[in-house]
């Protein structure tokens, strides 16, 4: 396991960004299964939660991109004023039109919720106004601590990255940890992630992108991350089934657990170590450009593309939720792709 060189634009974190965001809508399109309780025990139902547990790791993994590109020395080349001034104008105009958009043209004109200030308030706060939202609170949040992070980085190469990634990590799971424990001892200590607070837990997986892009392992290397890989998906999926959503203390079934970090690293380790041995052709790899540019917009509208085509779908059956996910993810980055080629639209896609 070695440092490699690499140009700025890597193919494989364009095609594992592409890869995520495909998972991200399938965890949603499933999840319209899992809302039948009356399906509990029957094979489709099975299936669903394999789909919708075995993807949670594409967040985290989100995450690593985003850290991998943004603790880069040159995206802080021009100091923290450019830095914050590039980032934000990009996902503050997406931040606010976006929770305006789902408020008003979901929540109260297409599922018709009755219009309460404090509730609006609360949604806010809480950075639960509609359902994925919180992520751009995140990385919002993520990006705030970007320079202070990269400038810490920058003194200590790659082995302090390691470092801090690991006791990040370690730290975010022994308090969720905690926290799950003494709820079972009968002291509940909850942890609250509101709009400000979103981003903590996800230090470790931030800098770890940072850390381990110019990763490339050998041969047995690739099979074993692999191999571990799988291994994790499968035990909050076999998890899952024995205990239902009720997670063990130490394993718990989200996008914050162990397992679904250990998941996540191990396959950006996959992917950047397939990326140094694969080249693809010219047009392959702008098509990859292409698509992974569109995945912020991707993320922003395909909640409310399915929520359009949620009346017209079946959401017992398993063939009409592939074919809305189809549509769905289709749908997505055809309005990406066109929104980023138009001025001002393209601010906030």
């Amino acid at each position: 396991m070695a440092p490699q060189p690499r140009t700025p634009r890597q193919w494989e974190l364009d095609a594992l960004r592409v890869f995520a965001i495909a998972g991200v809508v399938m965890i949603h399109v499933s999840g319209l299964l899992l809302a039948h309780d009356d399906l509990i025990g029957t094979a489709r139902r099975q299936a669903a939660v394999a789909v919708n547990v075995g993807l949670t790791w594409v967040v985290p993994v989100f995450v690593m991109i985003s850290g991998a590109l943004t603790l880069s020395p040159r995206a802080h080349a021009d100091g923290p004023v450019a830095f914050y001034r590039k980032r934000f104008a990009r996902i503050l105009p997406a931040l606010l039109v976006w929770h305006v958009i789902y408020l008003v043209v979901v929540r109260l004109w297409m599922r018709g919720e009755p219009f309460h200030p404090r509730v609006v308030v609360v949604g806010l706060l809480d950075a639960k106004m509609f359902t994925a939202l919180y992520f751009l609170w995140l990385i919002a949040g993520l990006y705030v601590i970007a320079p202070v992070i990269a400038a810490f980085l920058a003194g200590g190469g790659r082995r302090r990255a390691f470092g801090v990634a690991g006791v990040a990590l370690l730290w975010t799971q022994l308090v969720y940890a905690l926290s799950t424990l003494s709820s079972l001892l009968g002291e509940p200590r909850p942890i609250h992630l509101g709009a400000w607070t979103q981003w903590w837990p996800y230090v470790g997986l931030f800098v770890a992108g940072w850390a381990l892009r110019d990763v490339v392992l050998r041969p047995v290397g690739l099979v074993i991350a692999s191999v571990v890989g799988c291994a994790a998906v499968a035990e909050p999926i076999w998890q899952y089934g024995v205990h239902g959503p009720r997670a063990l203390v130490l394993l718990p079934i989200t996008r914050l657990g162990p397992m679904m970090a250990v998941a996540a690293i191990s396959f950006f380790l996959v992917a950047i170590g397939l990326g140094a041995r694969l080249t693809p052709g010219p047009g392959v790899a702008v098509v990859l450009r292409r698509l992974s540019d569109a995945a912020f917009g991707v993320f922003l509208v395909h909640l409310l593309i399915l929520e359009v085509l949620k009346p017209a779908v079946p959401t017992r059956s398993l063939w009409a939720l592939a074919g809305a996910f189809v549509v769905t993810l289709a749908a997505s980055f055809m309005i990406s792709l066109v929104a980023g080629r138009i001025r001002y639209l393209r601010m906030i896609f």
